[in-house]
């Protein structure tokens, strides 16, 4: 398992549109990698335990993670609806991610399906995922259980 951190700076480092890396979209990105690779390895990729708030699966490990490391700077800004927003970016280009092929393939397939979408879409696809439709709101998603689910139930 990967720590968030280094997952955190493979999605800063290959995400191609830098000024929509919020702590809130990074966060739901890295929601989508684990999900896909428990679907695909039995495992996620950070130790995240993920929680299905009023917004969502969000948690404050990722911004935690980002302001407790010397390799992301976290600035303020404003996002388009005027209100704040935490911007991600990395100190360094050249920082390598300590992370395994299988889980760099999950984050770069979240990349490539979420790169094109404005907030709204890549919010309804985080929204319609398994673990968000069929958990109850202020609860732990336990994302290995709930692929084995979805794939007991749609085989």
């Amino acid at each position: 398992m990967a720590k968030t951190i280094d997952a955190v700076a493979f999605v800063l480092l290959h995400y191609p549109h830098k000024g929509e890396l919020s702590n809130a979209r990074v966060t739901k990105m890295l929601y989508l990698a684990d999900w896909k690779h428990c679907m695909s390895y039995k495992k996620q990729i950070t130790p995240i335990s993920w929680y299905f708030d009023s917004y969502g699966p969000f948690v404050w490990d990722v911004m935690k993670s980002a302001e407790e490391s010397d390799i992301v700077s976290v600035e303020m800004s404003t996002n388009m609806y005027g209100k704040n927003k935490r911007q991600l970016s990395l100190k360094s280009d050249s920082y390598k991610p300590k992370l395994q092929p299988t889980e760099q393939l999950a984050i770069k397939h979240v990349i490539d399906m979420t790169k094109q979408m404005f907030w709204n879409d890549f919010i309804k696809l985080v929204y319609s995922t398994y673990p968000i439709v069929n958990s109850d709101r202020y609860s732990y998603l336990d994302l290995i259980e709930l692929a084995e689910e979805y794939k007991a139930t749609n085989s």
